[in-house]
């Protein structure tokens, strides 16, 4: 063992006369763990938040929404030729809309949305999203029954409808009449109830055909090509690609639509990160504490070391790693026990928030390794800097007026 570490864990284990700084050095140890352990949960709880949603978001609509220039005339077409894009994974038709869906035991506004059944699954994740009835029955209807309509589970709950229940939709497309327009309402059917998991999309979205879609908005065909790629994070270079089959063509991503909404959430963990870190701050600073009441009271130590030929340097370095060893401890302890919690708090989902502000029941705990070691490299730079103030006092200490008085 070198001279200047055995030195540093002889005065980091002091007993009886040193007892009192033996305590500082662990309340100080214990504060840097308490502060690397709330920065790692914080930012799990930030990025599992952030990813759940997203996963959400991207699983119920597109990653990238085509449009084209004087209408889609044949969609099949448009899709075939957007299919031989690089990283394009399926596409699809859509027709949007709003209507106002009606029951005998309620009523409620919906975003419509006109899909093809056989095309929507290579999209969202709508149908493995089904809980009662099938995306195909859409199609399946006969001659003498009103068209069909999937919506979500909390919708279904409010309008208390199960499948096979009749419905009505109004839409803005009415019948003109010697008064001006009138609403019509149109007969439909619950064709399927689904949960993709996001309040926004469970209470407010319903999918009709694409036939459907064309009477209810009154569209002469699909009003864009919805696309999903094979990675997420290169769906902006996705989107030129298309774009660049035609001028004809305009695309718009997922991250462009969601901006709003993960540039706030990224904020948020940032400033839970800054105002979590100042705990390690703070314990920092109770090591400079510490490391300045271990110099005033091993002053004779220190000055019958350097009678004996110890230089300055190797002083130095002894209370540079009695920090970095308080430093390396807490972190360590810090790091696995936040590697723990948000084990157990992800493993149980014991984090329950609001459905209808965050949109999903609980936050899931995701550690980032990225994120582990930002943490653990900023706690031991903060730890390290704080020993440089006492370990030079102690360096400067005269051995002559250390021991003029013992």
């Amino acid at each position: 063992m070198r001279f200047e570490l055995f030195i540093a864990l002889r005065y980091l284990l002091a007993r009886r006369k040193q007892a009192f700084i033996s305590v500082i050095s662990f309340i100080s140890t214990l504060g840097v763990a308490v502060g690397v352990m709330a920065l790692i949960i914080a930012l799990a709880l930030m990025t599992g938040l952030q990813e759940e949603l997203r996963n959400r978001i991207l699983g119920a609509t597109a990653h990238v929404y085509v449009y084209k220039t004087g209408g889609i005339e044949d969609y099949r077409a448009d899709v075939q030729k957007i299919m031989t894009v690089p990283g394009v994974a399926g596409a699809g038709p859509a027709i949007q809309g709003v209507a106002l869906i009606t029951s005998a035991q309620g009523r409620a506004f919906i975003s419509l949305k006109g899909i093809d059944p056989e095309l929507e699954q290579n999209v969202t994740d709508i149908r493995t999203a089904m809980q009662e009835g099938t995306v195909e029955a859409l199609d399946a209807v006969a001659e003498d029954e009103p068209e069909g309509i999937l919506i979500g589970r909390q919708a279904a709950d409010s309008l208390q409808v199960r499948v096979g229940d009749p419905v009505n939709l109004i839409t803005d497309q009415g019948i003109l009449t010697p008064t001006g327009v009138q609403a019509r309402a149109r007969p439909a059917r619950i064709a399927g109830i689904f949960a993709l998991g996001l309040q926004e999309f469970d209470a407010e979205w319903g999918f009709v055909s694409l036939r459907f879609a064309e009477r209810l908005v009154g569209s002469e065909g699909a009003q864009l090509i919805q696309v999903r790629v094979t990675d997420i994070n290169e769906s902006p270079e996705v989107a030129d690609r298309i774009e660049g089959l035609g001028a004809e063509y305009s695309a718009q991503d997922w991250g462009d639509l969601n901006k709003s909404l993960f540039a706030a959430l990224g904020l948020e963990k940032m400033a839970m990160s800054i105002a979590i870190g100042l705990i390690i701050m703070v314990a920092a600073l109770q090591i400079v504490a510490s490391l300045v009441l271990l110099v005033m009271e091993k002053s004779r130590d220190i000055g019958i070391l350097k009678t004996m030929g110890t230089s300055a340097k190797r002083i130095s370095a002894i209370f540079m790693m009695q920090g970095t060893i308080i430093g390396f401890v807490g972190t360590s302890a810090g790091t696995i026990g936040g590697l723990l919690i948000c084990w157990v708090l992800d493993r149980y989902k014991l984090v329950r928030i609001p459905q209808d502000v965050y949109q999903i029941a609980y936050v899931p705990f995701v550690v980032e390794p990225q994120d582990i070691a930002l943490v653990v490299v900023a706690s031991m730079v903060i730890c390290f800097l704080a020993t440089i103030y006492p370990s030079r006092q102690a360096a400067k200490l005269d051995p002559v007026q250390a021991l003029r008085f013992e």
